[in-house]
């Protein structure tokens, strides 16, 4: 196999794939990126048996063929390359010759015989806008689990309709729901799937590496796997087993309070009563009270903090406890200037949502709260 590419291409592509390529592997063959070369392309496919990556790219093929080299030893090397045109020939000994300018290299390779096949991608369900879909992420990606034996958790549920889709996540102690129009959604769709968190972050990958927000990513499945196809590139995900919680029975159908609050006044004065909280806990404490906010910590080692915020509220003095993290995983991902905190009392879990007129989505975050 000998082939012609651009570095800044051959660069780009290989970004990608280093989310996928396993770097504490058992299999040594998956620490490599597999290349393709056939016509006028170059197909490289880089996986972790659970995730995989397949992406083309233009080049000047004079001989096709594929070969597999290790991921991070390529990207490193060819990024500290001048811009100009890379020359690779492999040997029939598995080694690849590299050439660009001044610079030659040879990086030994494994046999293409050994790397593991991906399932190709059949008819598409639907279509989402990758800007959207990144969005929702960005709105639910925090609230999923990161213990390992709550497997049913550690994705988030993804919930196709025809004209709408809505994304949740919970890790047993907060919950994030979006529910946002989806143009592109087929008549008569109605299809759910539980989203691996590692799926989610390459696709935010796709989506800050696309110029063309509203560019159509195709979704499809088999028995086994998801797949999700913006272009040229195909990302594919095993499918997560078991049944996601029965999440609209969390989801509080009225509260007593109401208050609106600056959303960048409350982020930061949390930032800065967190600096006193307890290390593990992070535990912070609100209290409303006639037309006043409270952020406070308890008494630590380190030392405590309070700050207060004008709203407007006239109910009972109620005093809720909360992990700082989880009110600013919120606070960061919201992109609307106020927000509305809506409790009953201090057993009561709360609720954060954005706040506004013209809103065109629905976006609820609940917290479970803690005893102080």
């Amino acid at each position: 196999m000998e082939f012609t590419i651009s570095k800044a291409d051959l660069v780009r592509e290989l970004n990608l794939s280093q989310g996928v390529v396993e770097k504490k592997t058992t299999i040594p063959i998956l620490s490599n990126v597999l290349i393709e070369a056939a016509g006028d392309e170059l197909t490289i496919t880089a996986t972790d048996l659970e995730l995989g990556i397949r992406t083309t790219v233009p080049a000047r093929v004079k001989s096709g063929g594929s070969g597999t080299i290790p991921a991070k030893r390529l990207l490193d090397y060819v990024r500290l390359l001048p811009d100009a045109d890379l020359q690779v020939k492999f040997s029939d000994s598995h080694w690849a010759s590299l050439s660009c300018g001044r610079s030659k290299s040879r990086i030994a390779g494994m046999s293409r015989e050994s790397y593991p096949d991906l399932p190709g991608m059949g008819e598409p369900l639907g279509q989402i806008p990758i800007g959207l879909l990144a969005s929702m992420i960005s709105k639910t990606v925090f609230s999923i689990s990161a213990e390992e034996s709550r497997f049913t958790l550690n994705g988030a549920l993804l919930l196709l309709r025809e004209g709408n889709m809505t994304m949740v996540a919970t890790d047993g102690h907060r919950l994030a729901l979006v529910e946002q129009p989806n143009p592109l959604a087929p008549a008569g769709l109605d299809h759910r799937a539980l989203l691996p968190r590692k799926a989610m972050m390459e696709l935010q990958k796709f989506a800050s590496d696309s110029e063309d927000k509203d560019a159509p990513v195709d979704f499809g499945q088999d028995d086994n796997h998801l797949f999700f196809r913006l272009g040229a590139r195909l990302l594919m995900s095993r499918k997560l087993t078991g049944n996601f919680p029965d999440f609209e029975r969390v989801l509080p159908r009225s509260h007593a309070h109401e208050v609106v609050i600056e959303r960048e006044e409350l982020r930061a004065s949390i930032e800065r009563v967190a600096q006193f909280a307890d290390e593990r806990s992070r535990a912070i404490k609100l209290r409303f009270s006639d037309n006043e906010a409270t952020v406070h910590s308890s008494l630590s080692e380190s030392g405590e903090s309070e700050e207060s915020l004008p709203v407007n509220y006239t109910g009972p003095t109620v005093e809720i406890g909360f992990n700082a993290q989880y009110l600013l995983d919120f606070l960061r991902a919201v992109p609307e200037p106020r927000v509305a905190f809506h409790f009953k009392d201090a057993q009561s879990a709360g609720e954060i949502r954005p706040s506004g007129e013209d809103i065109a989505y629905n976006y609820r975050y609940v917290v479970m709260p803690m005893r102080i």
